[in-house]
């Protein structure tokens, strides 16, 4: 009996130790329940971030534009002449100035045709002379009716022959005179000259080509404003307050600094191609040391072009959403809501909001970083850097 009793002893002793560990099991769960119960009553820390309240407003663009240099008095020099081509007077590369001897062609001919138009001048105003003399004589002659009114009319006739041949003979001098100052070929325009394109002891004509002249300052740029920058351009230019500038700039090579050059805009189209639906505009820019040249592919940058009365947030505020690029508006909880934006043209590190925000909206203005739907944010100050970030 006593074999017996002793593992019905320890089958309750068992029994009592699995009650005692539900019961401490049992306790451990109660209290682990209440602290998260407790935990779940204390609310997350609002996440500091710079709010701005959208507002309407004019807004400067970062607009640029590619476009060639050109040379607005760019000349090609041309034989006015003919005769063989004598001498040339520059190298080729020089820059010339204008007025300055170029080449010779064959003065010795034009000379001698000069004299002898001089010459024929001369003979013509005398034969003049001698018809006023005969005009005047037959006029005393008339009034004392030795002459008939027929001789006297004959005379004036004459006379008014010499002058005329007078004034031919002066014309064809004059003209002499001209083809002699041609066969000295002038710069017509003061820059950098280019090859000859007829050697010296070759025969030229009136229009033969003979060299191309490129001022270098200043230079033009023209190039085609969307209609839409055209029309705010155009805005802006008849605001004598608007200040327009003009900046040129070719791409940094071997990793030196692009150059730059300033101007100002003096030309826009006043019609829209309907090929391209842009405007011509033109811009000048001064190049006294010869930095750009003709030819070159630049950009032109405008300073100061601006679209008006539009809504635009920091470029860092806009984030990539499931339905595009997006923002956080905050709530009147301050809690961020995402909204999905159509965005516009860029306006350096602005961006502008075509459509999905209004006026009076509070937009998270600084780095969402880890910011989520519903993050409780504590609002700060806009500075109004959109570059700056936080």
């Amino acid at each position: 009996m006593h074999d017996n009793a002793t593992p019905m002893r320890r089958w309750r002793l068992t029994l009592l130790g699995l009650a005692l560990a539900g019961l401490v099991a049992g306790c451990n769960s109660e209290s682990d329940g209440q602290a998260q119960a407790a935990g779940s009553d204390q609310k997350a820390p609002a996440t500091p971030g710079e709010v701005m309240a959208i507002e309407r407003r004019d807004i400067a663009l970062d607009k640029s534009y590619p476009s060639l240099l050109s040379s607005e008095n760019e000349v090609t020099v041309v034989a006015r002449v003919s005769g063989l081509l004598e001498a040339r007077r520059f190298e080729p590369g020089d820059r010339v100035e204008k007025g300055e001897s170029l080449y010779t062609i064959e003065p010795a001919t034009y000379q001698a045709a000069m004299r002898s138009a001089e010459a024929d001048l001369q003979s013509a105003k005398a034969e003049r002379d001698r018809a006023q003399r005969d005009a005047n004589r037959y006029e005393r002659l008339l009034s004392q009716n030795s002459v008939s009114r027929q001789d006297y009319d004959e005379a004036l006739a004459d006379l008014q022959v010499a002058r005329a041949t007078v004034a031919q003979n002066q014309a064809a001098l004059d003209s002499a005179h001209i083809d002699l100052d041609y066969t000295d070929v002038e710069a017509p325009v003061s820059g950098a000259i280019s090859l000859s394109e007829v050697n010296v002891g070759n025969l030229v004509d009136p229009g033969t080509a003979l060299a191309i002249i490129t001022p270098l300052d200043p230079l033009e740029v023209r190039f085609q404003l969307p209609q839409d920058d055209a029309l705010a351009l155009r805005r802006q230019r008849n605001d004598k307050e608007a200040s327009i500038e003009a900046t040129l700039s070719r791409p940094a090579e071997g990793g030196n600094a692009a150059q730059r050059l300033q101007g100002e805009l003096d030309y826009l189209g006043s019609r829209v191609s309907e090929s391209t639906s842009t405007v011509e505009a033109r811009a000048m820019f001064d190049n006294p040391e010869g930095r750009f040249l003709p030819g070159q592919f630049v950009r032109i940058s405008l300073a100061g072009l601006k679209r008006f009365d539009v809504l635009a947030v920091p470029e860092m505020a806009v984030t990539e959403g499931l339905m595009g690029p997006q923002v956080f508006v905050l709530d009147d909880d301050n809690k961020a809501r995402a909204r999905t934006v159509e965005l516009g043209e860029t306006a350096g590190h602005w961006l502008i909001i075509k459509d999905g925000l209004e006026a009076g909206d509070r937009v998270l203005a600084s780095d969402p970083g880890s910011v989520q739907p519903g993050t409780l944010i504590e609002p700060q100050p806009f500075d109004g850097n959109a570059a700056s970030g936080s």
